[in-house]
């Protein structure tokens, strides 16, 4: 409930008050309207963050620890565990059949739906995958995947492109692996930060399910990696996503799971340890029925 004024050049009028103008500009951008103007503490302490993480990075260790640098309200791969089945993960036949040959390649392709960092593509780009298309709708995401590639020296297996989901199927065709990590809580974001953790309504979630199939090609594999802490919360049951995944014509393949290993976890402190000591990310293997 504490507000801090900020005036044209996000300058706090407070005596020995930090600098936060240039976290401020990331997250803002240029002031046009030169007025000052008032934001929660909760808000600043976040874009403080966010710049924090932005300028010295975050390790990946799929990616040999080399550093992915995310921008104020871009999911932050700092719970990196998924990385890790999505490095291991056996890719579909579908699409290592289709590497065979250099003709072939050009066919071999991947989507990143929701690329955020760009984490992830890099990650299949790293393991080999040659053509990977990675959508958001966010401008600040795909500015901040386009960078993470090319300092990754992934840019030129990654095509990055806006879009709501999927990339239109008459210029892009079909995919032999299609990847999803959409937000995991179903919960309404109350500021641009919340929005890579909450997705109101299972949004995107359903939005993925039910364009999957039309864009997998025969024999592609649909990857959504998804925590089960909205369960033990209570805020969506395991039918119901099944019931999802069977709406929208189709069927699990398998399933790999990991364990959480950051801190709260094993905090018997946290508000929310009953559910996440519990907790397990999957790599759900979908495939059209």
């Amino acid at each position: 409930m504490v507000l801090i004024e900020l005036d044209a050049n996000y300058a706090m009028a407070l005596r020995r008050a930090p600098d936060w103008g240039p976290a401020c500009f990331e997250a803002y951008g240029e002031n046009h309207s030169a007025a000052p103007r008032v934001v929660t503490l909760r808000e600043l302490l976040g874009i403080v963050g966010a710049h924090e993480w932005r300028k010295n990075g975050v390790p990946i260790p799929e990616l040999g620890n080399a550093t992915v640098h995310p921008y104020y309200g871009v999911f932050s791969p700092l719970r990196g565990e998924y990385l890790n089945l999505i490095a291991n993960a056996p890719l579909p036949k579908a699409l290592l059949q289709l590497g065979l040959s250099p003709a072939d390649k050009a066919r071999a392709q991947v989507f990143d739906i929701g690329t955020g960092t760009g984490v992830i593509a890099a990650v299949l780009a790293r393991r080999g995958v040659a053509n990977i298309v990675a959508t958001d709708l966010d401008p600040k995401a795909l500015d901040c995947a386009t960078t993470n590639l090319a300092h990754l020296g992934c840019a030129a297996q990654v095509r990055v492109v806006q879009a709501d989901l999927f990339p239109p199927l008459a210029t892009y065709g079909q995919a032999q692996l299609i990847v999803c990590n959409p937000p995991w809580l179903p919960a309404r974001p109350n500021s641009p930060i919340e929005r890579a953790v909450y997705d109101e309504g299972s949004a995107m979630l359903r939005g993925f399910l039910q364009g999957l199939a039309v864009h997998l090609a025969p024999g592609g594999e649909g990857w959504l990696i998804l925590s089960d802490l909205a369960e033990h919360l209570g805020l969506r049951t395991r039918d119901e996503l099944h019931s999802w995944v069977a709406a929208a014509g189709l069927k699990i393949l398998g399933k790999r799971d990991i364990a959480p290993t950051h801190a709260k976890a094993q905090d018997t402190a946290d508000a929310l340890h009953f559910a996440r000591s519990k907790e397990l990310t999957s790599l759900w293997r979908l495939g059209v029925v």
